[in-house]
């Protein structure tokens, strides 16, 4: 895993450098429709963590992320935003993408092949995860579960800091959330048991710490039976979270080609992109990658040395 030094840029020429209204919503609470009483939680929130010291990603769309997670509760949103900074702080989230580095990664992608193609309809970047290839005690042999967390956050902070303001410079308005294709190929439900841990502590580091990040969830080739798993890992997500997610048997392709459009989707999910298993694996292709669209944050980060 590669890292280029972080370019010295402040925060706010960053968030010049990219739409800051999202797309056109009936949806209240977001930064391209808010009511007044909104408005006002936000200058507040802002002002209370402002008085406590904080600096950092003090915009309004991070800001109303919170918000939107915690209902506009202006005290529940600010306990979480501080619970978040401490997090950061004790993880060491901030300075991640320069002092993590996920050797193994290549070896653990055979075993656990996750990796990002292209874009959906919205110009949301597209996350794909194999988990039906999951081999999780022979992963456990060349990384740590903890390791294995670390690298989740990576990929994070990887899309927050390069991704979005790539896909929001390419779609002309603010991209906040991402879209995953969970694939369940192969998958069996003691397999399904084996990660859960895994799952547990995954999910809370999306919800509490990256809140209102996921847009679009697609279980796909889910086996039968599945359904009675996933109340298991349904117990970990609140029921916003759920919401976004659609489990889809192994006739799922008509309802991907809905938010992805067949020149983005790989052919091997129904989609018309002729793209070699390595390639998906290896290039990282999406906006991130293209001059025309990267700004002063610099190029995003690859995973592996290619």
């Amino acid at each position: 895993m590669t890292t280029e030094t972080m370019p010295s840029i402040s925060e706010e020429e960053i968030l010049a450098s990219y739409p800051q209204i999202s797309q056109p919503t009936q949806l209240t609470g977001f930064t391209s429709n808010l009511t007044e009483d909104q408005k006002n939680t936000t200058i507040e929130l802002r002002k209370q963590l402002v008085a406590l010291g904080y600096k950092d990603r003090l915009d309004d769309a991070t800001l109303l992320r919170f918000l939107r997670a915690r209902k506009f509760d202006l005290n529940l949103a600010k306990q979480m935003f501080i619970d978040c900074e401490n997090w950061r702080q004790k993880f060491g989230t901030n300075t991640i993408l320069q002092d993590f580095h996920y050797e193994e990664k290549p070896i653990v992608a055979k075993m656990y092949p996750t990796y990002y193609h292209k874009t959906d309809k919205d110009g949301r970047p597209v996350y794909y995860e194999e988990l039906g290839k999951v081999d999780l005690h022979k992963m456990l042999k060349v990384t740590t579960q903890e390791r294995m967390l670390k690298n989740l956050v990576w990929e994070y902070e990887s899309m927050v800091q390069f991704r979005l303001p790539a896909c929001s410079r390419k779609a002309g308005y603010l991209v906040e959330t991402s879209c995953t294709v969970l694939d369940l190929y192969g998958i069996s439900i003691s397999s399904a048991y084996n990660v859960m841990g895994y799952v547990r502590e995954a999910s809370k580091i999306g919800q509490d710490y990256y809140p209102e990040r996921m847009g679009k969830f697609y279980l796909i080739n889910a086996p039968f039976g599945f359904a009675t798993a996933f109340r298991l890992f349904k117990q970990f997500l609140d029921p916003v979270t759920v919401s976004k997610i659609h489990i889809l048997g192994y006739s799922y392709q008509k309802e991907l080609l809905k938010q992805i459009p067949p020149q983005n989707l790989p052919k091997r999910f129904g989609g018309a992109d002729d793209v070699s298993d390595d390639d998906l694996l290896l290039k990282d292709v999406g906006p991130w990658r293209d001059p025309e669209y990267i700004g002063p944050e610099g190029e995003a980060p690859k995973a592996y040395d290619v």
